[in-house]
């Protein structure tokens, strides 16, 4: 065996061995044990959709997404936290991180988890933290975008959004998720504060908490017809809104959306996750469209990472490829 042929034979006998993983339907057992492996090997995986661990890693990668042609938006990793004290300081960080990237000129906008701010402790005090950063926000000519996260949360991130449009009417928007069953009646129950000079402002995705069949679809192309009935809705009813999918049948159906209702760029953007379909964001930024990618960094992206695997364990098999063929 020569040395060109040897990793052609790994790579085949690797491929057997990933079809035997997959087949047995053992992803939730590898992303139960992935998060007791060293660092080092999680990072082969994590790097390639994680910008970095400082603020100067967050604010290179931006730079050259803006280079590209696309605008980000900023999401510092470190949700769900246990004390108060935590979301006093990640309050700081976040003023910080707005200061910095409007300093640079940065063509983007912020994230914000609200547990990261103490929502499932004491939602008062997460409402006063959150609204700090928004009116940070709105000092810079910015924006905040409030991520929406599992069920338990959804009221409470819904009401927080309607308390701080009624403040900050240009400078606050939410993430709302096709997959559960309630959003369409989400939507319309916000509907009483959307108007032609104040419009709603949503990020659509499909969701990937792991959530009950009774609240959520379950089922793949459920989820798809979903999507588009709450994006027709949305465009429809001129609610601004960032179409984040990286499913190119999701993202073909949404270009006909847009044509047939003839929606200005002004109110929709396409959104993908760092790292995620370049080709495909590339692709959409050449047919005219406005693109916005997700940029998250911190120290907390061992903790990011392996939550994402216990929300979706089918990223499981995506690592172990990444161990072998990345790394």
């Amino acid at each position: 065996m020569n040395e060109e042929g040897a990793p052609v034979i790994f790579e085949e006998k690797f491929s057997v061995f990933y079809y035997i993983f997959h087949k047995m339907n053992i992803n939730s057992l590898i992303a139960s044990v992935l998060p007791y492996m060293p660092h080092r090997l999680i990072w082969l995986f994590s790097s390639r959709y994680i910008a970095g661990t400082t603020i100067e890693d967050g604010i290179r990668v931006s730079a050259e997404l803006n280079a590209s042609g696309a605008e980000v938006t900023i999401d510092l990793l470190g949700e769900f936290i246990k004390t108060l004290d935590e979301a006093a300081v990640n309050t700081g960080k976040y003023i910080e991180i707005i200061r910095r990237f409007s300093s640079e000129k940065i063509r983007g906008n912020f994230s914000v988890k609200p547990t990261m701010f103490g929502l499932l402790l004491d939602k008062e005090i997460c409402y006063r933290h959150v609204r700090e950063v928004v009116m940070e926000a709105h000092a810079n000519g910015s924006f905040i975008r409030i991520d929406m996260e599992d069920s338990q949360c959804v009221d409470m991130e819904i009401e927080l959004y309607r308390r701080l449009k009624a403040e900050f009417p240009q400078s606050v928007g939410l993430v709302l998720q096709a997959y559960l069953r309630r959003t369409l009646s989400d939507i319309e129950s916000l509907m009483d504060v959307h108007t032609e000079e104040s419009p709603l402002n949503f990020r659509l995705c499909k969701g990937i908490y792991i959530e009950p069949a009774e609240i959520a679809f379950k089922g793949y192309e459920e989820v798809r017809q979903n999507y588009l009935l709450l994006l027709e809705f949305m465009l429809k009813n001129k609610i601004r809104v960032g179409i984040a999918t990286h499913d190119k049948f999701l993202v073909g159906e949404a270009c006909k959306l847009i044509e047939q209702y003839q929606v200005p760029v002004s109110r929709y953007e396409f959104q993908m996750l760092y790292g995620v379909t370049p080709e495909l964001r590339s692709s959409i930024l050449k047919k005219g469209h406005r693109m916005r990618v997700y940029v998250p960094y911190g120290k907390d992206w061992f903790g990011y990472s392996t939550r994402r695997l216990k929300e979706n364990p089918r990223m499981a098999s995506l690592i172990i490829k990444a161990l072998f063929f990345r790394g």
